[in-house]
């Protein structure tokens, strides 16, 4: 007998019925029972907020419900593209809640924080030496504010050279947080063109270096999952211009222990400590994104810097090229903590095998998609592979249906429509985690909903099915998003 699953999706509030409640307080205990003695007018309700009246058991199994209808890497294999998706080692959590590091207070003294500061100090050693690069500053508490403090310095450094330039040349391929935070670092923003492969158009870019250009942004290995050939080129090229050299690092899983960005020529890169290293992706809390530099970008890194005085620790804020403080507080510390876990774990063989993983990973889904699925570039491809359903939607069916096909198969979908220079886009990153089974069962899903689109495409049109919530509608979702229950009348 199959029960509708509606009748288990109320909302939190039409579970209400007056009378209940899911709390029992103790006794007040400030001698006073006249609450305007302790707040003034202004602070106190005219009237009782409108909560819902329910039980504690009504709480426990309404979230508790909710909580088994999401997807995530605990439950799901999560083949989310350019998204780096992977298991999250729970030794890496384990480490997070040691008292020692969880109960620090954000104001605590140097000398009471001693241990957390060798942790970062050796933490932005241990980045440095995977990606080649002088210095790195933990600050960022996002890849995007990674992004935003690289460019920041790059600009720091040109203007302390007396250079006023005023572009960033960015591939047509590239992440979307790669033009916003040039462009909220003040520059105009350029595109260049890809090849046919999928690559830089050499000739495009270098119509466009000149003396007003900054910086060059490019992901290695690129979004359509391939490792640029002519990197080196692109680098040097770059480099006799005087234009800084900058890699997004979102794709750094693919090279870990095989190359580093500091060889290939990079000035700056930035690192997702949530996708590469294992820290938990959003959830509300913060993030962290790192960024390296070389040398010469040193004197910009954020303030504080966190640096070693014989056997001490501490915070360096006398630095005046600084472009100063991204965030308040260490609040994303106990990511931190995580990925210097995880590097710990893996040491250099073992973040070597993680990449040649990945790329194996990859690979296999790319062979076996292959025949029912276009390429969206030529292969071999790194730890993520790009597929196209132009040849589903001559049938009916697109991307976007293939996605929400594969929620009733029991898969998250893989990122569509991107990157945009592929038609009907199927971004595919299974990573190193992925057993062989679990590939196998997605590609076998891919290839049934292949043959669905030959047979009866309104399968997939119709889809999902099986989901509590059927197809909603994105574009007035974006456009006047909803975001408050009100009760009906």
């Amino acid at each position: 007998m199959m029960v509708k699953r509606a009748a288990y999706d109320r909302l939190i509030f039409e579970l209400s019925s007056p009378g209940r409640i899911a709390h029992s307080l103790p006794e007040c205990d400030v001698p006073t029972s006249d609450p305007r003695e302790l707040l003034p007018d202004k602070q106190l309700r005219s009237s009782p907020a409108e909560l819902p009246e329910v039980s504690e058991l009504d709480v426990v199994r309404h979230y508790t419900r909710l909580s088994q209808l999401n997807y995530g890497v605990d439950t799901h294999f999560y083949p989310l593209g350019s998204c780096t998706m992977k298991y999250n080692p729970k030794l890496n959590e384990d480490t997070a809640r040691l008292a020692g590091f969880a109960r620090l207070h954000p104001l605590v003294p140097e000398a009471a924080a001693q241990g957390a500061l060798q942790l970062m100090h050796e933490l932005g050693a241990m980045l440095g030496e995977i990606a080649g690069m002088d210095a790195v500053s933990l600050q960022p508490a996002a890849g995007a504010q990674g992004e935003l403090a690289g460019v920041l310095m790059i600009r720091a450094y040109h203007a302390s050279r007396g250079e006023r330039r005023t572009k960033v040349l960015i591939p047509d391929s590239a992440h979307g947080t790669n033009p916003a935070s040039t462009a909220i670092a003040g520059y105009e923003v350029v595109e260049v063109k890809s090849d046919a492969d999928g690559g830089v158009d050499l000739l495009d870019l270098e119509r466009h270096l000149a003396d007003d250009v900054a910086a060059f942004m490019i992901t290695v290995p690129n979004t359509l999952g391939n490792f640029e050939p002519r990197i080196m080129e692109i680098t040097a090229l770059c480099r006799s211009k005087g234009v800084q050299v900058y890699m997004d690092g979102a794709n750094l899983n693919a090279i870990l222990g095989i190359t580093r960005p500091g060889d290939l020529g990079f000035d700056v890169c930035h690192f997702n400590l949530h996708k590469t290293f294992t820290t938990p992706h959003g959830g509300g809390g913060p993030g962290a994104g790192p960024v390296g530099v070389k040398a010469h970008l040193e004197p910009f890194l954020p303030v504080p810097v966190v640096t070693k005085k014989g056997e001490r620790y501490t915070l360096d804020w006398k630095r005046r090229a600084s472009i100063g403080k991204l965030q308040a507080f260490w609040g994303n510390f106990a990511m931190l903590v995580r990925a210097y876990t995880y590097i710990k774990t893996m040491g250099a063989d073992g973040l070597r095998r993680v990449s040649e993983d990945a790329v194996l990973n990859a690979n296999y889904v790319m062979k076996r998609l292959e025949r029912d699925y276009d390429l969206g570039a030529p292969g071999p491809c790194m730890h993520e592979c790009v597929l196209s359903a132009r040849r589903q939607k001559k049938l009916g069916v697109n991307a976007m249906d293939v996605a929400k096909r594969l929620l009733d198969l029991g898969f998250y979908a893989p990122s569509t429509y991107f990157p945009m220079i592929v038609e009907e886009a199927l971004m595919i990153e299974p990573t190193e985690t992925e057993s062989k089974e679990t590939l196998d069962a997605f590609c076998d899903a891919m290839i049934q909903i292949a043959r669905e689109a030959e047979t009866e495409s309104k399968i997939a049109a119709d889809a999902p099915i099986t989901t509590p919530v059927r197809r909603l509608d994105q574009t007035k979702a974006a456009r006047e998003p909803d975001l408050r229950w009100r009760p009906r009348d």
